[in-house]
């Protein structure tokens, strides 16, 4: 387990940890697969593909000569459906402004790719929230590499012992003990939680009410451990 002395530094992932958006990432793929390949993937097809941003996962399908291309009508797609097709997790955005409004500096590190990272936290009116994003197409290894939580370390010149990474997977989980940061397992929207729970993280917590109450009594001088 890694320690906590003092609660300076929360990073957040975005897919399934602040945001309800799988729906969204699925129709997208097939948005264009259909429309190109004539076919359409299944979720855990879809899933397999990505590990790096959405240029990779385009690549592989489509070939190189059409990442530009499919990438822009992704994305306008992605943002398209937005409202009709994600949504934040409800009481995260109060989570965000009650640790914002106690001084703990806040960032996400994602695998998203920039484009669909910035509509989603557009859209949802989470960036001012955020001092620094780490997204798939700022870091040389992705996740479960912790290269993206070293940065934000680096960018806030903040030590590991005042740091936790929120997330929902087994990637965030490998990057943050990596990195020698807290790692916060939310469940509320986990694609494989009992393989999150088995990997014993720090903390861990089934819904945002939840997360709200640890945050607070940390906040509030509760014992870090």
């Amino acid at each position: 387990m890694a320690t906590l002395d003092r609660l300076s530094c929360v990073i957040f992932d975005i897919d399934g940890t602040l945001a309800r958006t799988n729906q969204l990432i699925f129709a997208t793929f097939n948005h264009v697969a259909q429309l190109h390949l004539g076919r359409v993937f299944t979720p855990e097809e879809i899933i397999g593909l990505f590990g790096p941003p959405e240029e990779g996962a385009v690549e592989k399908v489509f070939g190189t000569a059409m990442v530009p291309r499919i990438m822009d009508e992704m994305c306008g797609y992605y943002r398209a459906r937005h409202k009709d097709m994600a949504a934040a997790h409800e009481g995260i955005v109060a989570v965000l402004a009650l640790l914002r409004d106690h001084g703990i500096r806040l960032a996400v590190f994602t695998g998203k790719g920039r484009r669909t990272t910035m509509i989603t936290l557009d859209e949802l009116e989470m960036m001012p929230f955020f001092e620094h994003v780490v997204t798939g197409n700022d870091v040389r290894c992705f996740k479960p590499s912790p290269e993206g939580i070293l940065q934000v370390l680096e960018a806030f010149n903040v030590s590991p012992r005042e740091t936790v990474m929120v997330g929902d997977s087994m990637s965030d989980l490998t990057a943050a003990r990596d990195a020698g940061v807290t790692f916060a397992a939310v469940l509320w929207d986990a694609y494989d939680p009992r393989r999150v729970m088995h990997a014993n993280p720090d903390f861990a917590f089934s819904t945002v009410g939840d997360f709200e109450a640890w945050c607070r009594s940390r906040l509030h001088g509760g014992a870090l451990s």
